[in-house]
């Protein structure tokens, strides 16, 4: 099966062996034509929201499910989870470039590498809260 038969491109799952990969993307392409789940077994299938159920939303009338931890905003939770979200644990220690270049590395996009860019020089960081304390925003208390 060539790429353009999967319907991907790009590379191949590191994860999984070829023959595991194959198998996965075509159960992926009966969903992808059929734009619904193409499964045989009934109790596979997410139960719909019921007709007196409010629509279920990760983010609720933009409050963060579960609250904001008591001292920091939204703005500090949402920022340390788009940092956290393209450096690894295995990114740290480092400094500042080295942390610019592992999102890099991650394919962050550049708004992520901008705001890395600017942790004070000479530093290493142990994880990602003292990042998030480096570039001045407020951390649970």
């Amino acid at each position: 099966m060539s790429e353009s038969d999967a319907g991907f491109t790009g590379s191949r799952s590191n994860k999984h062996s070829p023959r595991l990969d194959e198998e996965l993307e075509h159960e992926v392409q009966g969903m992808m034509k059929a734009e619904r789940a193409t499964r045989s077994e009934e109790w596979r299938e997410v139960e719909p929201v019921g007709e007196d159920q409010p629509d279920i939303d990760a983010d609720p009338a933009g409050t963060l499910v579960g609250g904001v931890p008591q001292g920091m905003d939204a703005d500090a939770v949402v920022a340390r989870a788009e940092l956290s979200r393209w450096l690894d644990r295995a990114d740290f220690p480092s400094t500042g470039p080295e942390l610019v270049e592992a999102a890099r590395d991650h394919r962050a996009p550049d708004v992520v590498a901008d705001e890395l860019s600017r942790l004070p020089e000479g530093q290493v960081y142990e994880r990602i809260g003292d990042v998030v304390r480096a570039l001045g925003y407020p951390t649970e208390t």
